[in-house]
C-alpha cells in the first residue's frame, strides 16, 4: 500500500485523486489553504486526513508520496520541501515559473534518491508514442506543430468555478504544454531561432493575457503556440503535420482528425490519469517515471528566454503569481 498525499485540491487535485481511486494507493492526507474546502475535499475523495499545513503532512512518516498540486508559482519550493522530507514527488506542469527554480528542483531531485516526476500529460497520448518511434526511423518526419489554447478569463475563476486564490500565466502555464509537446516530439533537433510577441500587462488583470511563440529548428521544423485569455470561443488544441499526415487533436472534443477522418479519442481527464497511474507505478517498481525533471528543462530554457527579452522590454513589472 502507498499513502498519497495530495497539496491542493482544485480540478488537478480531484482528477489525481480520481485516478488513484480504484488502486492499491491509499489517499492519506490532502493539503489545501481553507479548513472549509480542504476538509470537504477530504471528504469528497475519501482522504483520511486533511490539514492546512504542509510542513505537517511532510513530517509523517507514513506518507509514501506526495502530489503537488497547488498554485504554479508555489510548485518549486513545495517540491523541493517534499523532497527533503523524503518523500517521492510528483509535480504538477510548470515544475516551476523560471529556470532558476526548475534546475533547483531538478538538482534536489538528484540528490534526494527520490522518485521525482512531472505531470506533462501531452507526451501520455497514446497516438503520440508510435508517431515519435517513425520519426525516430525516419518512416515519417516532423514538419510542424501547432498548439492552441484559448480562453476567456478576465476573472480570476478557475475550471472548477470557484474563485482562485492565485492568479495563472499564460507563458509558463499554458504554453508549457503546447512547447513542450513541440520539442518532445523534434526530439532534440537544434534550435535555430525563437521569435515571440507578448502585450504587456492587461490594465483590469494585472497580466499578459496574450502569447505567440515561434521557434525553428535546425531541420526546418516550426513549432507555434498561440493562445489568448480574450478569447470568446474555447480551444485547445494540437496540429501536427508530418511528411506523410496531419494530426489534429482536439484536447476539448477528445477527438482525432487524420487524413483518414475524425475517431474518438481519451478525454483529458482520462488521459492524464495515464501520468498519475504511470507515477506510482515508477514508485512501486522503483524505476524513473517517463517524465523527469531534467526531460522538462529544454523547455524551461525557451521559456525564460522569452520571459527575460519581455522583461527587457516592459521593464520588468510586477506580475500577479510570478515569483
Amino acid at each position: 500500500m502507498m499513502n498519497i498525499c495530495m497539496i491542493g485540491h482544485g480540478m488537478m487535485g480531484a482528477w489525481h485523486s480520481l485516478a488513484l481511486a480504484d488502486t492499491n494507493c491509499v489517499l492519506h492526507t490532502v493539503v489545501g489553504r481553507r479548513e472549509t474546502a480542504t476538509s470537504a475535499f477530504a471528504q469528497q475523495h475519501g482522504y483520511r486526513h486533511w490539514t492546512t499545513n504542509s510542513a505537517d503532512a511532510f513530517a509523517d512518516p507514513s506518507i509514501d508520496v506526495v502530489i503537488v498540486a497547488n498554485p504554479s508559482e508555489l510548485h518549486a519550493e513545495t517540491a523541493i520541501a517534499s523532497l527533503q522530507a523524503g518523500k517521492h514527488t510528483f509535480i504538477e506542469i510548470p515544475i516551476a515559473m523560471n529556470l532558476k527554480d526548475a534546475q533547483s528542483v531538478a538538482q534536489v531531485a538528484k540528490k534526494s534518491k527520490r522518485i521525482v516526476g512531472v505531470c506533462h500529460p501531452m507526451r501520455f497520448r497514446p497516438e503520440r508514442a508510435p508517431m515519435r518511434a517513425r520519426f525516430a526511423t525516419g518512416e515519417e518526419s516532423l514538419r510542424q506543430v501547432v498548439g492552441r489554447f484559448y480562453i476567456h478569463r478576465l476573472k480570476n475563476v478557475g475550471a472548477t468555478g470557484y474563485s482562485r486564490s492565485w492568479i495563472d500565466n499564460i507563458l509558463w502555464h499554458h504554453t508549457t504544454h503546447l512547447l513542450d509537446l513541440g520539442l518532445w516530439l523534434a526530439d532534440g533537433a537544434t534550435i535555430r531561432n525563437i521569435s515571440w510577441s507578448m502585450p504587456g500587462p492587461d490594465e483590469q488583470t494585472g497580466i499578459p493575457m496574450e502569447v505567440a511563440l515561434i521557434v525553428e529548428t535546425t531541420k526546418d521544423q516550426s513549432i507555434i503556440c498561440t493562445g489568448s485569455y480574450y478569447a470568446r470561443e474555447r480551444l485547445y488544441d494540437t496540429l501536427v503535420v508530418t511528411s506523410a499526415d496531419s494530426y489534429r487533436l482536439d484536447v476539448l472534443g477528445a477527438t482525432l482528425t487524420t487524413a483518414e477522418g475524425t475517431a474518438p479519442i481519451l478525454s483529458e481527464q482520462d488521459n492524464c490519469a495515464l501520468a498519475t497511474l504511470d507515477f506510482v507505478e515508477a514508485v512501486a517498481a522503483n524505476r524513473a517515471p517517463r517524465v523527469t525533471c531534467d526531460d522538462v528543462l529544454p523547455t524551461m530554457q525557451i521559456l525564460q528566454q522569452v520571459q527575460d527579452e519581455w522583461d527587457k522590454r516592459h521593464d520588468s513589472p510586477s506580475i500577479p503569481g510570478r515569483p
